[in-house]
């Protein structure tokens, strides 16, 4: 797919827009899965074709169908959603790699620690209306202070998948 993608403001659509997570518990047994509800954002893409912007999480918006996990979640034991109420993601830069290939760098902020990522994105699709990017990546909880831990039943990174649309700004 070769695509052209113009300069100028672009906006999240949140309605057709998807953030989730996964993580293995019971010692790997288990993999929780949700998905954020509250997504926001937008961006400005220049006339190199590189682009800048932020995608906000509201942190109490996690919903992995099972009420007291989400609860727990939303404690101080994990993303102390009263006190951080965003998760953000600050691109720093976004710069083509190959005809789909997005190589994104930013500061990832949660519970109030931020922490340089990096990862690649796939342009899924431009048309007449927006783009599509769609990612994967894992982040390490440890590191922005979810060391929460009960008999070590979690083990290892956090698996993030977005699927994000953004709607070009009238100039």
């Amino acid at each position: 797919m070769t695509v052209t993608v113009e300069t100028g403001t672009w906006q999240l659509d949140p309605s057709a827009s998807a953030v989730s997570l996964r993580h293995k518990t019971m010692w790997g047994l288990v993999t929780v899965k949700g998905a954020f509800t509250a997504v926001s954002g937008g961006g400005e893409v220049r006339p190199d074709g590189s682009a800048t912007g932020t995608v906000t999480l509201e942190a109490a918006s996690l919903d992995t169908k099972h009420a007291k996990r989400d609860t727990h979640l939303r404690s101080a034991d994990f993303f102390d959603a009263d006190q951080h109420p965003e998760i953000t993601f600050a691109v720093r830069g976004a710069d083509r790699l190959d005809t789909d290939g997005v190589r994104v760098t930013g500061q990832l902020t949660v519970r109030g620690v931020s922490r340089p990522q990096t990862f690649t994105a796939r342009l899924a699709s431009v048309d007449a209306d927006g783009l599509t990017l769609e990612t994967e990546f894992t982040v390490d909880r440890a590191q922005f202070g979810m060391g929460w831990n009960q008999l070590g039943m979690m083990r290892g990174l956090t698996t993030v998948t977005a699927r994000l649309r953004f709607t070009r700004t009238a100039a």
